[in-house]
């Protein structure tokens, strides 16, 4: 190839346009957790200070732990933030992208300060908003206010899956938060599903125990 393929970077550069538009301010959203056999979806909902803006912002996802952990401070002390989950029952009943696009919806509804546009992570803007949106593919790797989201909304779930061990402790929900590891697999063979297994889920759904 002629060039090599550059990962994407956050920055402001959506948000600017927003506000050039005359929507200001501007909030992010994303959610954590779509994919787990277990636990909630959590999506969070951040409208960063410009002229505070924590260094090192990017998709949850290529950041370490310890370093997801310090920007969650950083974002939490600078930014306004909101948080909300559907839980399993709600992902069963309405399915995973209805459940994960409500608790976006909902986190952005939770915001003390009512946003004039939302950036929203994916290919969906959640609806029911308080107003106008954009969908952004790979947002989280385009757009810090959603790559701030995606870092609270991860923590988040994460520390909530830690402490749903000391409750469920035979499924490993502490190493593997909720998906389909080996382990997580193991223990649910063994032990079979908890109130915090997603039921809609293969193979959990019970069309896929019949077969």
């Amino acid at each position: 190839m002629l060039f090599e393929e550059v990962p994407l970077v956050p920055d402001f550069s959506l948000e600017l346009v927003a506000r050039n538009a005359g929507h200001w301010p501007v909030a992010g959203t994303d959610e954590a957790g779509r994919g787990p056999l277990a636990g909630p979806v959590v999506a969070a909902a951040v409208i960063l200070d410009p002229n505070n803006i924590p260094d090192g912002l990017n998709d949850s996802k290529q950041l370490t732990a310890a370093r997801r952990e310090e920007l969650f401070e950083a974002i939490m002390a600078t930014a306004d933030v909101s948080i909300a989950a559907s839980g399993p029952r709600h992902i069963d009943e309405r399915n995973i992208l209805r459940a994960s696009l409500d608790a976006m919806r909902r986190a952005v509804a939770g915001l003390s300060i009512l946003p004039a546009y939302v950036l929203a992570d994916g290919r969906d803007v959640p609806q029911g908003l308080c107003c106008p949106g954009r969908a952004v593919i790979q947002g989280d790797a385009r757009s810090v206010s959603i790559a701030a989201a995606s870092i609270i909304a991860k923590v988040t779930r994460d520390r909530m899956m830690t402490r749903a061990h000391q409750v469920f402790p035979l499924y490993g929900f502490n190493s593997h938060a909720g998906y389909a590891t080996p382990q997580h697999r193991a223990g649910i063979e063994a032990h079979g599903p908890c109130l915090l297994h997603r039921m809609s889920f293969r193979p959990l759904r019970k069309d896929e125990a019949a077969e």
